[in-house]
């Protein structure tokens, strides 16, 4: 009987510490969360897109490019539509710059390489590592690379140009040119993307061409 009692409390006691467990989360038991949630992982776990950043295009223009009221035209100005964060950008004071939007984190010196040909930019960003460039924050080479197109492109604010970047930017040598990014363009692939941070259109140059290097790290 004793036996018997002393079972049946020992399961009770377990099935109330199960319980407990699990009313603190909507979870099944299983290994630790990460302490880090992007907010991409937000957005996955709620079943919801991407978000989309704002290009940062306030003022509204007619067909002949005289600026008029965004009141009722749908245009860009108008709906402001997308994400944005203000800061935008924290200076490390390490050469390094982090954008807070995308997380991504940018060389300080938007013109530590000159102009080069495409693979040599490839190779410049590459190779970049702490104690060239201004950069002091430890980063060894391998870590940084040339920007895709879509990250190039998220440093521009279309409401914006001669730079074309938000007002505020920390960056230093910003060069009213084009920067290379590191996608090939599909159509003709000996050419390769790149954004003219001047006005913020995209172009594409033969790789055999010039242009600016502008080097990140992190991302997905």
């Amino acid at each position: 009987m004793k036996t018997t009692t002393k079972l049946m409390f020992s399961l009770a006691i377990g099935s109330l510490l199960f319980g407990l467990a699990l009313a603190g989360t909507l979870d099944p038991p299983g290994a630790p969360a990460p302490t880090m949630v992007t907010l991409q992982d937000i957005y996955a776990r709620l079943g919801a897109p991407a978000a989309v950043a704002k290009t940062g295009q306030t003022a509204c223009w007619n067909a002949g490019g005289t600026s008029i009221s965004c009141a009722g035209t749908g245009q860009d100005g108008a709906l402001v539509k997308g994400v944005s964060v203000s800061p935008r950008f924290q200076d490390n004071l390490d050469g390094t710059v982090k954008d807070l939007l995308t997380g991504l984190i940018w060389l300080k010196n938007a013109n530590c390489f000159a102009a080069p040909i495409w693979t040599t930019a490839l190779s410049n960003a590459n190779t970049l590592a702490s104690g060239s460039c201004g950069l002091s924050d430890g980063s060894v080479a391998g870590a940084w690379r040339l920007p895709n197109l879509r990250e190039l492109q998220s440093l521009i604010d279309y409401g914006r140009v001669a730079p074309a970047l938000p007002v505020g930017h920390p960056f230093s040598l910003v060069q009213l040119s084009n920067y290379w990014s590191s996608t090939s363009f599909a159509d003709v692939p000996g050419g390769a993307l790149g954004v003219d941070v001047k006005t913020g259109t995209v172009n594409p140059d033969s790789k055999t061409g010039t242009s600016f290097v502008w080097p990140v790290r992190g991302g997905q």
